[in-house]
């Protein structure tokens, strides 16, 4: 921990905090059209269904308006000692629809502006390129990463800010929790019909055709600027088997491949094996020159982790499940939960640092880490001790795994900000250091309020520099 290019920081994304959906030539991104509440995941699981239908709210169009404060969140952030922030760039607010010839400079001006407001901090910008937020036009009209012409839209928009940022950005992840494709295929990649029997196939191509994407400005960025440095990002936390009966085991170790066969590919530049009767028998359109691009590896693996799950062989019909990041999971009798039923394991955050070390010796980053809950904000301030007792057990976690010999570069807690939860649509689930007043319809002053955990924070990195 006494490395000084430790990077400490944050986390935030464009689809969740910017708003200023229809500012400044910005186009419609897949999340602008999810609604709030009960009504969100129905939209998510079931787009060819429900995307077009109409809804009260859809919160990510507003977001935090970080968009119009970023100056003063930054300063803010600043203060908090940070010397890093996990941020991504809005595809659409570049390419409006992602297929135009030419990018959009408004949007390349403001992520000008706020590149330039955090090297003013001494604060390293680590983007990621799409966080969920594929242009809706793509996912209208062309399935979204369905469609290979995806991967040379996508490869455009990377092209673009790549060569309009060299030198000042050295950190990028092409892809927000890539695995999140085969679980949610139209947030992971905007893919509106999955069409019945070809359910399968059409999310596989649609990995694949994000791995090539991936390999392919990999390749570009290493050619651009040798100090670029390329990662990937999954949405982690290892499956444990219920019982030690070998049939759990063996279920745990398989769930666990499912998760990894993305950064697999993406860290080594092939497809393991365990993946190719899966690929085969779904006769996936993939060519040679492809199989020859996934060659281009990243530098370092980052990921979310917020909790572990559990798996059992046996039928577990009427198990108590608990929820998770959009994974459902048995529930572990012995972990603590959320409020939002997501149960609490520091220490499988030490178990996953070491498992993914031990699988690729690659750089490893905690792109993501926080917890979800119910902030009361009290005469300005707010005592969010839970976020803080939170914090510090994953972060004693961390030291441990890195005692280990877990090779760590950084710790973007999420979030920042409060911000527009992805799963549920609300802002109620607060995740961030700094309180912005909002509700869950949109209504609020947008003024920012430092919390507990922020000055707990700042001091935190103060005494671990």
């Amino acid at each position: 921990m006494s490395n000084t290019k430790f990077l400490w920081g944050a986390a935030l994304s464009a689809n969740q905090c910017e708003g200023s959906y229809d500012v400044n030539g910005r186009g419609l991104s897949i999340i602008d059209k999810l609604p709030t509440g009960e009504n969100r995941f129905k939209v998510m699981s079931n787009p060819v269904k429900y995307i077009n239908e109409e809804f009260p709210h859809y919160p990510s169009r507003h977001g935090i308006e970080f968009y119009k404060h970023y100056k003063e969140d930054i300063k803010l952030l600043a203060e908090m000692g940070i010397n890093s922030l996990r941020i991504s760039m809005s595809w659409t607010r570049i390419f409006p629809t992602g297929k135009e010839d030419k990018p959009n400079e408004e949007g390349l001006k403001f992520y000008d502006d706020l590149i330039n407001e955090l090297l003013k901090y001494n604060i390293e910008p680590i983007v990621t390129m799409s966080h969920f937020d594929t242009p809706f036009y793509i996912a209208e009209n062309f399935n979204g990463w369905a469609d290979k012409g995806t991967i040379d839209s996508f490869y455009k928009y990377a092209e673009t800010i790549l060569h309009h940022f060299n030198g000042r950005i050295k950190y990028w992840i092409p892809f927000n929790e890539i695995n999140m494709i085969l679980h949610l295929p139209y947030v992971g990649g905007g893919i509106i019909d999955t069409k019945g029997d070809l359910k399968e196939k059409i999310k596989y191509q649609s990995a694949h055709n994000q791995l090539v994407a991936n390999a392919m400005v990999c390749k570009l960025a290493h050619e651009i600027n040798k100090e670029n440095l390329m990662g990937c990002m999954l949405a982690a936390g290892n499956y444990y088997p219920q019982t030690c009966k070998p049939e759990d085991n063996l279920l745990a170790i398989n769930k666990n491949r499912e998760t990894y066969l993305f950064i697999d590919v993406q860290a080594r530049g092939y497809y393991p094996s365990y993946a190719k009767k899966k690929i085969e028998s779904l006769n996936l359109d993939i060519t040679e020159e492809e199989i020859e691009l996934l060659k281009n590896t990243v530098d370092f693996i980052s990921f979310s982790y917020y909790n572990s799950k559990v798996c059992s062989s046996d039928n577990v019909d009427g198990a108590e499940l608990t929820a998770g990041n959009i994974f459902k999971s048995i529930k572990n009798p012995y972990l603590k939960a959320s409020e939002w039923g997501w149960q609490i394991d520091p220490v499988g955050l030490r178990v996953t640092m070491n498992d993914l070390y031990d699988r690729y010796q690659k750089p490893l980053l905690i792109a993501e880490n926080g917890l979800g809950a119910k902030d009361e904000l009290v005469d300005g301030r707010i005592h969010d001790e839970y976020r803080i007792e939170y914090l510090k057990h994953h972060l004693e976690n961390m030291k441990l795994a890195i005692e280990d010999g877990v090779d760590l570069i950084g710790y973007m807690p999420w979030s920042a900000l409060d911000l527009i939860s992805a799963s549920t649509g609300q802002i109620s689930k607060r995740y961030g250091f700094i309180y912005v007043d909002l509700d869950d319809n949109g209504e609020g002053t947008y003024k920012r309020y430092i919390k507990d955990s922020y000055f707990w924070y700042r001091d935190y990195i103060k005494n671990n520099k």
